[in-house]
């Protein structure tokens, strides 16, 4: 079996489609998956009935999980919380700002690319510095080569051709092409509100940027919906699943090409 992981993203608690964030739940309930990514943006203002919102909902949500903040989980309208302890909230709620999962077959490293202010007119653009990318590189187990490398943060760390709005990351070139060159299968992200698959144009261009859609109502050019990731040996597979107001649909499909690898035991079967 491919070993399948969820991307939620932008789920705006606050803000959030009532309907499609229920369906979402509803679907997660009735398929096996092996790990469920969340790439930040869980709250709207960062408020603590949106966090206790966001906790109950994921506590109620079935297998693993790994999670990474975005720009909206810090206190938009606490200036000193903000800028001197931007994710303690999030923190109590929902867990690390930066953590790991490793277990058969996968390698998920969440890294954190929002901050509470920044020296620059759009505070809410991301950064990814050196030493955060050097931590991620060490983290990543290196002596397995079946192993799917997966790194998520809420920007995307170059800018994604046709996309609504740009990320402007701090260093995320510069990260992007060290996540790469270490082998990083893919680099899961959200902040755009709009599904993608993007090759990295570096190493051997098989590393990709994927990203995620909204489940809130902040909606640019894109329904509410979630992504399917499948991999299946050498092969990546992303269905981006889109709420119609009635029901879950599949919106896009990618498939492409990974890096060669030797046959892949899904979490699910050594569990069993």
């Amino acid at each position: 079996m491919p070993l399948r992981l969820i991307q939620l993203s932008d789920i705006h608690f606050g803000a959030e489609d009532t309907a499609a964030v229920e369906a979402t739940a509803q679907y997660l309930g009735a398929t096996p998956f092996d790990l469920l990514l969340v790439t930040g943006d869980i709250t709207q203002l960062g408020h603590h009935a949106e966090f206790k919102s966001a906790k109950d909902w994921l506590a109620s949500l079935p297998g693993p999980r790994i999670a990474t903040p975005g720009n909206h989980d810090t206190p938009w309208f606490g200036l000193i919380e903000r800028v001197f302890a931007p994710f303690q909230r999030y923190q109590r709620a929902i867990g690390p700002t930066e953590s790991q999962f490793t277990r058969a077959g996968l390698a998920v490293w969440a890294l954190n690319s929002a901050r509470g202010w920044q020296v620059r007119l759009n505070w809410s653009k991301g950064e990814v510095n050196r030493l955060q990318t050097r931590r991620a590189i060490r983290h990543m187990p290196s002596a397995a080569p079946d192993m799917t490398r997966v790194l998520m943060c809420h920007h995307p760390l170059i800018e994604i051709p046709d996309e609504p709005i740009t990320s402007r990351v701090r260093g995320g070139r510069r990260a992007a092409r060290k996540f790469a060159e270490a082998g990083f299968d893919l680099v899961v992200t959200g902040h755009l509100h709009k599904p993608f698959v993007h090759a990295l144009p570096f190493g051997d261009g098989l590393s990709y940027a994927v990203g995620a859609s909204t489940l809130s109502l902040r909606e640019r050019g894109a329904p509410p919906g979630f992504n399917v990731i499948e991999i299946d040996g050498d092969r990546l597979s992303v269905v981006a699943m889109a709420w119609n107001g009635g029901n879950l649909e599949t919106d896009q499909v990618w498939r492409v090409p990974l890096r060669p690898r030797p046959a892949q035991r899904s979490i699910r079967d050594a569990n069993a």
